[in-house]
């Protein structure tokens, strides 16, 4: 990634008047989704579900475990599944990704919500995960980084990503933590997958993707990523230099 490209990207966009970075979580602080895909693909053929691959589970990520299993239930039953279906089936595939070995921090994760504080940046998680196991690891891979009033979970939402509320609600929340009124262009987001890259961009945000999966780049370019980078490493590594020309 070059100053060049860099600066076309925010040219395309506009100003950008960094407050906060929002963070999407599997995927992008924890190589989760190996797990997430696989109890996913389990958990759909125990129900009955026959046609829902570990491939798929990737294009859904993001999106509310309900939502992900209405998709399918409309698909192979053609109706959604029921309240008491759904709490089953969520339940079931959060048991068996519980018995999964832990997922661990993606690599220069860490490193680059350091560098963000260090920058005066504040960083907040906005994820669809509802999965207790790993929000309640946060705290231990990423010490005295995340505020919990500055958290957006599946618990907090009713529309998950794709729909913008997850980062439209993050945004309030800053914004109420801030105690000021606050745009888009006060923030950024870091998302790895093509729902939350167009979740993130309805919201009108400019959107950092990183591509940490087996989705093609063009998977994450076409949903209106404004800038890629094939790892949490390497957003880390070029961070001064994307909040150099943030800053100008």
């Amino acid at each position: 990634m070059t100053q060049a490209q860099i600066t076309q990207a925010l040219r395309s966009y506009g100003s950008v008047h960094l407050q906060a970075v929002m963070f999407d979580m599997d995927g992008v602080l924890y190589d989760s989704m190996k797990n997430h895909a696989s109890c996913w693909h389990q958990a759909m053929q125990h129900f009955k579900f026959t046609q829902f691959s570990k491939e798929e589970a990737y294009m859904h990520e993001g999106r509310t475990g309900a939502g992900t299993i209405n998709i399918v239930s409309q698909r192979e039953r053609g109706h959604d599944a029921t309240p008491e279906e759904i709490a089953e089936i969520y339940a079931y595939k959060a048991e068996l990704f519980n018995k999964c070995d832990p997922a661990p921090p993606m690599p220069g994760a860490y490193e680059l919500l350091q560098k963000v504080k260090a920058s005066g940046i504040t960083p907040m998680i906005v994820t669809g995960s509802g999965q207790k196991s790993l929000l309640g690891r946060l705290n231990t891979h990423f010490p005295d980084i995340f505020r919990p009033e500055l958290m957006v979970t599946a618990f907090d939402v009713k529309k998950g990503k794709p729909n913008p509320e997850p980062y439209l609600m993050g945004m309030q929340k800053f914004a109420h933590y801030q105690s000021c009124e606050l745009s888009p262009s006060h923030f950024i987001v870091v998302e790895n997958a093509p729902l939350g890259v167009q979740a993130a961009v309805a919201a009108g945000v400019f959107t950092i993707a990183v591509n940490t999966g087996p989705l093609p780049d063009e998977a994450l370019l076409s949903q209106g990523a404004n800038l890629l980078f094939p790892s949490m490493q390497s957003l880390c590594d070029h961070w001064e230099l994307l909040f150099s020309c943030l800053s100008h």
